[in-house]
């Protein structure tokens, strides 16, 4: 009987899936207060975001939320728990390493604006270039012309505001820098306390589909936070801080 010689077995694998990326944002356990001796103002079991995950969080006046916020940012030292960002541990990080971090690769639109008032608009939003050289990584010309785009497309006319002291802006036209300065060079994750509260119904909504965009073009993750529940319908998720801070609901049981 002539046999038939079988096809030697392939040996080559499968091609590996690619790693899954790490979250946006990863809290575990995360306690915070004020003080060594000062009640708990955040306590979170769990909160996550998806990388590029645009996510609403309602929270009142008093909540926690700008305190939550600085926990992500790294601004504030969780007292327990984990914090990851961008699959970064930033509870075993120095404060100076900490800050290193968000000036690489977090944008931050604070409540207050947090804009240097003597320094022109175009200064204040390059600044994150001046302190990081991954945000700047086409050289200065090209950052400046980042700016001036965002600035276009927030609706301020750059050749006009740019050289303008922050001082002398309006408390609208400072919240669009302040949100320029934060998306400039292309940041991982985008914070914003309150972004929108100086802006009339139709400029908060464009103001919002515009940080949508900017945030998908380069990808980065959004955590918007507010007190105005209607907004949440932008978002790819809503969650309310009353209902992740156990710190706060043990308050509203006492």
């Amino acid at each position: 009987m002539t046999m038939t010689p079988s096809a030697p077995a392939s040996t080559a694998s499968a091609p590996a899936a690619p790693p899954t990326p790490p979250c946006a944002i990863d809290l575990h356990g995360v306690r915070f207060g004020y003080g060594r001796r000062g009640p708990a103002v955040i306590d979170i079991e769990r909160f996550t975001v998806k990388p590029g995950e645009r996510v609403f969080l309602k929270g009142a006046s008093g909540s926690g939320k700008s305190t939550l916020l600085g926990l992500i940012a790294g601004i504030l030292d969780a007292n327990e728990g984990a914090v990851r960002v961008l699959g970064e541990d930033l509870s075993a990080m120095s404060a100076a390493r900490r800050d290193r971090f968000r000036a690489d690769r977090l944008g931050v639109i604070f409540q207050m604006f947090n804009l240097l008032p003597w320094l022109p608009a175009g200064a204040n939003i390059t600044l994150p270039g001046r302190f990081s050289e991954a945000r700047r990584p086409d050289g200065a010309a090209a950052l400046e012309a980042e700016g001036r785009r965002l600035l276009a497309r927030l609706g301020l006319d750059p050749d006009i505001i740019w050289t303008r002291p922050a001082r002398a802006l309006s408390v609208g036209q400072q919240q669009r820098v302040a949100a320029a300065r934060a998306l400039i060079g292309r940041p991982g994750l985008i914070l914003a306390d309150e972004p929108s509260r100086a802006l009339d119904a139709d400029s908060r909504d464009a103001f919002i589909t515009l940080l949508m965009e900017e945030c998908a073009a380069s990808g980065a993750a959004l955590v918007f936070v507010s007190h105005d529940g209607s907004l949440a319908g932008h978002f790819d998720r809503a969650e309310d801080l009353a209902s992740l801070n156990r710190a706060r609901l043990a308050e509203a049981t006492s």
